[in-house]
């Protein structure tokens, strides 16, 4: 019969026919540890209740004024902060041609003081035809206003256009058509040795009256 091993023995003998266990690499963390070094010596300055920061790094002291990023209005530094001027700006004028941008507020520094039409600019108040048949102003308000003239029929059925006038004209006063001939009105008129016509009082887009005689050979018999 064999001996018995003593327990701690045993336990000995199981210890060292145990494979080592696995131990990383020490190069495989100096660089975290050399980080981590760096990073714990890092000392970050407090301005708290000394001073302030702005967006770009400045410090500022209590009390100045200091204006942070693209901002046009001031900040003062406080213990609490930053103490920033936000205004109610006023509106722009609609027909501001000219804007700074110098302080906390747009300021408009040139407004629309004339008129565009069709092109062309015009002085306010200034009146102008930019047609025949259109008279025009300039208001205040930088808006131009036209009336358009109203054209009378004309008392002819042959009415032409002249240069720089709005409406037609009769050059050859009153008339109306008699059958394909023109005819003046306010007399009558033989359009042929057998037919007498007259043009209608005011109603010069009505055919002429005309009368029709008996004729013989061309003559008229009365």
């Amino acid at each position: 019969m064999g001996s018995v091993l003593p327990p701690a023995f045993v336990l000995l003998l199981a210890l060292g026919t145990a494979s080592p266990a696995t131990v990383g690499n020490p190069e495989d963390y100096a660089a975290d540890d050399a980080e981590r070094s760096a990073a714990e010596n890092i000392v970050f300055d407090d301005y708290r209740g000394k001073g302030c920061v702005d967006d770009s790094g400045f410090v500022y002291k209590l009390g100045e004024r200091f204006y942070p990023g693209h901002s046009n209005c001031p900040c003062v530094c406080t213990e609490d902060g930053p103490v920033c001027d936000q205004p109610e700006c006023p509106k722009l004028h609609p027909k501001c041609t000219k804007v700074e941008h110098n302080g906390c507020c747009p300021e408009c520094k040139e407004v629309k003081n004339f008129c565009e039409y069709r092109g062309k600019t015009y002085k306010i108040l200034e009146e102008f035809k930019p047609s025949p048949c259109e008279w025009c102003r300039c208001e205040p308000n930088n808006e131009v206003h036209c009336v358009v003239s109203d054209c009378a029929v004309p008392e002819c059925v042959n009415p032409v256009y002249e240069p720089e006038q709005c409406c037609p004209i009769c050059k050859n006063g009153p008339n109306c058509f008699a059958g394909t001939t023109i005819i003046p009105a306010g007399i009558e008129v033989k359009v042929d040795d057998c037919t007498i016509c007259r043009c209608h009082n005011g109603d010069w887009w009505k055919p002429a009256q005309c009368l029709r005689r008996e004729c013989l050979n061309g003559q008229s018999l009365s």
